[in-house]
């Protein structure tokens, strides 16, 4: 929306300053014609010389100002853009930190997991061993022969 505005603004000011010249143009060749003495034709020349001067400083003075204005807006839109971009950058930033620790603490945990399941088969099979190292045939007391 801000664009058309820039296009219009631009295509106004264009126009007035073509307006200006050619209205400068037209004066002075006016003057040229126009059946005066030397004297008034000088006066008339330097009169919309002046006035040509003053509508230019004008035209000069506006597109100052509205140079001025688009410059301002120019930098509170670049403004909101790096902090927008800078939001964005920190959002993304947070969002790796925590898929980094979600990764980070399965992997963690599932290293632990399987030590913890390694101890415990080895626990079973020394358990194993121990009862399948003591003799299951049937022991008598008191028969040494």
């Amino acid at each position: 929306m801000r664009n058309e505005y820039d296009r219009e603004d631009a295509n106004v000011s264009t126009k007035l300053t073509y307006l200006l010249i050619g209205g400068g143009i037209g004066a002075i060749i006016a003057l040229l014609f126009a059946p005066k003495s030397g004297v008034e034709l000088r006066g008339d020349i330097a009169d919309a010389t002046r006035k040509g001067i003053e509508k230019g400083r004008e035209a000069a003075h506006h597109l100052q100002e509205t140079a001025e204005e688009y410059y301002e807006v120019s930098r509170e839109k670049a403004g909101e853009f790096l902090h927008t971009a800078q939001e964005k950058a920190e959002e993304v930033a947070e969002k790796a930190r925590s898929a980094a620790a979600r990764t980070a603490n399965p992997f963690s945990a599932a290293v632990e997991a399987g030590k913890e399941a390694y101890i415990a088969e080895k626990r079973k099979t020394e358990a194993k061993a121990i009862t399948e190292g003591r003799p299951s045939y049937p022991v008598k007391d008191g028969d040494n022969s």
